[in-house]
């Protein structure tokens, strides 16, 4: 069984010291493999040299990187304007929702479950795409 760990746990992780359980349950009970659009994002957000450093050390120990295709990206569009107007979403709250669909999708095309603390986002597309999320 593989998983996906969604940017807010491992931030949640290295910033405030939570889901240590947690994660010690999915490494037991899962592979884990690393998405390109969550290593992005912690990238984007390592704002000082040790957050630097420890994105990078995460980033060169991912055995895998799985990321999305061209075919999830076409999906994401038709499944972020079905939700957003359902939700009647601004086209900021939309711009902020295309990486959590992109991640889940890439876990849906590899039979992967995706492990987040964002249960608003993820309880939607977990539902409307059939993807495994487990909530920490």
């Amino acid at each position: 069984m593989w998983a996906l760990i969604d940017t807010n746990v491992y931030i949640g992780h290295w910033e405030q010291g939570l889901y240590a359980d947690a994660l010690e349950q999915v490494r037991k009970a899962f592979v884990v493999r690393h998405s390109a659009v969550v290593l992005s994002e912690l990238r984007r957000g390592a704002r000082t040299p040790k957050a630097e450093r420890t994105v990078a050390r995460l980033h060169h120990l991912a055995r895998e990187v799985w990321e999305p295709t061209p075919k999830d990206w076409w999906q994401a569009g038709r499944i972020i304007r079905s939700i957003g107007d359902d939700h009647d979403w601004d086209r900021n709250k939309r711009r902020d929702f295309q990486n959590d669909t992109l991640i889940a999708l890439t876990a849906r095309g590899h039979g992967a479950t995706v492990v987040t603390a964002n249960r608003g986002d993820f309880a939607l597309l977990g539902s409307k795409l059939r993807v495994p999320v487990l909530f920490v």
